[in-house]
Formats: C-alpha cells, structure tokens, sequence
C-alpha cells in the first residue's frame, strides 16, 4: 500500500496459531461454563419434581463438565506460558541483533581511529604541543609580568607624587624597590 512491506516470519505465524488456540480455549471455556450452569438448574428443577435419581445425573454431568474446565485452564496456562516464551525469545533476538550491530559500528570506529597505536601516538603529540605552548606561555608570561610590574610602579609613584610635593621620596622608594 504505501511502499512499507513487512515481512510475516515463522515466528509471528507460530504466535499468531498459538493465541488463535488460546481464543478457542476461552470460547471452549465459556461453552463448559455454560453447560454446568444448565446442569445446576436442571439438578434443580428435578429435584423439585422429586426425580432424585435425574437431579443426581445432572449433577454428575455437572461435575464431568467441571473436571473439563479445570482441564482447559491448565492447558490455557501452558499455552499462555509458551506464547509469552516465544515473544520474549524474539525480544532476546532482537537485543543481541542490536548487540551485534553496535560491536561492528564500534569496531569500525576504531578502524577509523587508527588503532591503539594511532591514539597513543596522538596523545603523546598533543602533550608536546601543551608543553610547547606553557613554555611560550610562561616566556611571554614573563615579559608582560615585568611590564605589569613597571605599570604598578609607575602608578603608586604618581598616587604618592599627588600626596607628597617633595618628588625625593618618591625616587627614593623606586630606587629602593629596583634594588630589590
């Protein structure tokens, strides 16, 4: 119809023959339940009548139809029990098919990363690289500190020049503090 063909494997076939035996059973079910229904009132209307001996027969055949539905409860559960192991054995398969797929996809990413080998080699060039770049770093860390530093100084001689109209002081403390 809209182009999306699904397949009907075996095991949906066995699924579908096991819950269409389940539905018999159930319609089969109500049939006995009904039959000893029948058998109740008719033990009940002959004893009403006086006829003992027809009220203990359908009370016999009431019993028989009894011993049936216990039957077919128990088959109903054996095959409730497999339809539910099938089903869950198709989830199982499914899993491990996604298991299978997800291996292989893992396993051609690997591929593509260049093995164990390749990534070590990598690592090993990306620490150089850091390493490299904290030495320029601290090199260029260092100059910009000193400039930093001259700024600094710069700036407290000129707050205490404003402070202070004697400029001898001042020279004193830079003097002192280039010394250091």
């Amino acid at each position: 119809m809209g182009g999306n063909t699904s397949k009907v494997t075996a095991q949906d076939k066995a699924i579908l023959d096991l819950k269409i035996q389940r539905d018999k059973l159930q319609q089969y079910q109500r049939r006995i339940t009904i039959l000893t229904d029948k058998e109740t009132d008719i033990a009940r209307q002959m004893l009403a009548k006086g006829d003992k001996p027809r009220a203990l027969l359908a009370l016999r055949r009431k019993k028989y139809q009894q011993g049936l539905l216990a039957k077919t409860d128990a088959q109903l559960a054996q095959l409730e029990q497999l339809t539910s192991s099938v089903e869950f054995a198709q989830i199982q398969k499914d899993v491990v098919f996604g298991l299978q797929q997800g291996t292989r996809v893992l396993q051609e990413i690997h591929r593509e990363m260049g093995g164990i080998e390749h990534v070590e080699k990598l690592m090993g060039e990306t620490a150089d690289a850091i390493a490299y770049q904290n030495e320029v770093s601290e090199m260029l860390g260092g100059r910009i500190s000193n400039q930093d530093e001259d700024e600094v100084e710069d700036e407290l001689a000129a707050m205490e020049a404003r402070q202070v109209p004697d400029e001898e002081p001042v020279r004193e403390t830079r003097q002192a503090m280039l010394a250091e």
